[in-house]
């Protein structure tokens, strides 16, 4: 079994809103690897839940991804997958957007620290 350095780990995934990929990829973060796959998704309100689930482990599973940024308004429609998630790389993180504020008490990582800290 090949072992996968978090060297080779040099991506940054996104599913999110329109608004918040294209800010991503303005800022470069676009790439579409030999295998003709995107390292994001859009989702907007005729996104199936199903395509969700479907990308969250497509890029849970990617050996080139170091980080996974999900909009925390698209991470409630998988909540459970995201809630199940444990992995260190690649890292997951909630983000806000623009007609969505964050809510730190529906981010799972947030939830999982203040439960090892007893808070």
């Amino acid at each position: 079994m090949a072992s996968t350095s978090f060297k080779d780990r040099n991506l940054i995934a996104v599913i999110g809103d329109e608004d918040s990929i294209t800010g991503l990829l303005l800022a470069g973060i676009g790439h579409i690897n030999e295998y003709q796959k995107k390292n994001f998704l859009v989702v907007d309100a005729k996104t199936q839940v199903s395509a969700i689930e479907v990308a969250f482990q497509e890029f849970t599973e990617r050996k080139d991804i170091a980080i996974l940024l999900i909009n925390q308004h698209v991470a409630e429609k998988i909540r459970p997958t995201v809630d199940k998630y444990q992995q260190a790389f690649p890292a997951l993180l909630e983000i806000p957007s623009k007609d969505h504020p964050y809510d730190p008490s529906k981010d799972s990582v947030l939830k999982r620290v203040q439960k090892l800290f007893g808070d």
